[in-house]
């Protein structure tokens, strides 16, 4: 048997059993030889907790597949075949900044969507890029996975500004959208499939065909009940307006409630931030009873616990991902590629998120034409953010970073974007060195 490497970087991620998990299950047909866990020195006990979890996992499972831990990037990418990558620049503490501090000027706050979307992606772009030029290097042949968010924002930057082209963005939202939809239709996943298109968090379900028939307009009926509100564990669960799904036509992603539902999320926001903290804050007291869990010699599986981080079917759609690329298997998954004309109205070098064939070589976007117009304009002005976004991102210019703010759709104007932008720019600064370095300059 050849050696499969795969290096995981963010490797003391809460997450890492899940993926360990899928690993572990497809191991007959994607047999890893090592697993690399790869953390930076302030996630160093985190990383000891759960590697040594994933060593246990391993063991558990029968399976001879080496498991290492280390703070050195460079040592764990040489050879790599697969690396996936689910780190977070500023750890939770600045995903709370995110949160926070939009909430202030009554602009949502969330580590995606808005002003917090943009600052975590100016904080992990030029990160990826630096995994990236190492991997030009030291493992120029591998697949670069990449789950961290905001998704759809850092494949853009690695498509534009690096020399990879074996990258693959990676979410769960329609993975589980499709599983939700199956439960509408009381019937197993298996047998439902969607047409996803659109972007990262901003991906609609265009049709929905169960047993090969078209259900659609079923879907769309029982998404209005009361009972049925479609969401994930991280945003508010909020019924849709029926008529406005009903003239839609699509299925939305639980993230256009931010769009389509803004002062009622802004409202629950600033609700829950006064009470049980926002996200961020309910989330660390979440990863501190996880990792007490990951501390038993005894556990070694993944603990139901894990549910409440957010992260559902993350280890399917991550590993079967890697499994169809590894062993060519030509089947549908929803990921984050190159346009190549899939969509009309984006421009062909840009990343989407999109069915296509997993082969190889890669993934294959299935081509839909355009999008629906109802959809087609809130869709390129977020394609114009997360452009604009990496760029300021790479640049380290002020005046492109308070533009692609100002582009976003969650903030009201200019002068509410620039008050936002300072006082983020600030308490943010120690992860933001490509703006002070040039203001210092």
């Amino acid at each position: 048997m050849g050696k499969l490497k795969i290096v995981t970087i963010g490797g003391g991620s809460s997450y890492t059993p899940e993926i360990v998990e899928g690993f572990i299950k497809r191991y007959e047909e994607l047999p890893i030889t090592e697993l690399w866990l790869v953390d930076v020195e302030a996630g160093k006990e985190k990383l000891e907790i759960v590697g040594n979890m994933a060593k246990r996992m391993v063991k558990e499972a029968g399976l001879p597949i080496d498991v290492h831990l280390t703070l050195d990037r460079r040592e764990a990418l040489k050879d790599a075949d697969f690396v996936t990558t689910q780190f977070r620049v500023g750890l939770l503490d600045a995903r709370a900044k995110d949160e926070r501090i939009p909430l202030k000027y009554n602009v949502i706050g969330q580590e995606t969507n808005g002003p917090g979307g943009l600052f975590k992606g100016l904080r992990t772009i030029p990160v990826i890029l630096g995994i990236c030029k190492d991997m030009e290097e030291l493992c120029p042949n591998a697949w670069l996975v990449n789950f961290t968010n905001p998704a759809g924002m850092v494949t853009e930057a690695v498509l534009r500004y690096s020399n990879i082209n074996r990258v693959v963005g990676l979410c769960n939202v329609p993975i589980m959208m499709k599983m939700q939809v199956a439960e509408l239709l009381g019937a197993d996943g298996d047998r439902v499939h969607i047409d996803f298109a659109g972007l990262n968090h901003m991906v609609f379900g265009l049709n929905v065909y169960l047993d090969g028939e078209n259900v659609t307009d079923t879907v769309l009926d029982k998404m209005t009940s009361d009972d049925n509100k479609m969401t994930m564990q991280n945003i508010k669960a909020m019924n849709w307006e029926p008529g406005f799904i009903k003239g839609l036509k699509a299925i939305p992603c639980p993230y256009h409630r931010y769009y389509y539902k803004t002062s009622s999320m802004l409202e629950a926001e600033l609700e829950s931030a006064d009470n049980e903290g926002t996200r961020a804050e309910v989330v660390q007291g979440v990863e501190r009873d996880l990792f007490e869990l990951y501390k038993d010699p005894n556990l070694a599986h993944k603990p139901e616990q894990l549910s409440k981080r957010g992260g559902a079917y993350y280890s399917d759609a991550a590993c079967s991902l890697i499994n169809s690329i590894y062993n060519d298997k030509r089947d549908i998954q929803t990921v984050n590629t190159v346009n190549n004309g899939a969509i009309q109205s984006i421009p062909n070098d840009s990343a989407i998120e999109i069915n296509s064939v997993i082969t190889k070589d890669g993934p294959k976007p299935i081509g839909i034409g355009d999008l629906p117009v109802a959809v087609r304009g809130l869709v390129q002005q977020i394609k114009s953010f997360e452009r604009v976004g990496a760029e300021a991102a790479v640049t380290g210019d002020y005046n492109t970073a308070l533009l692609a703010m100002t582009i976003n759709p969650l903030v009201p104007s200019d002068e509410t974007a620039k008050k936002i932008m300072d006082e983020m720019l600030e308490a943010h600064k120690e992860h933001l060195p490509q703006f002070f370095n040039k203001v210092e300059a």
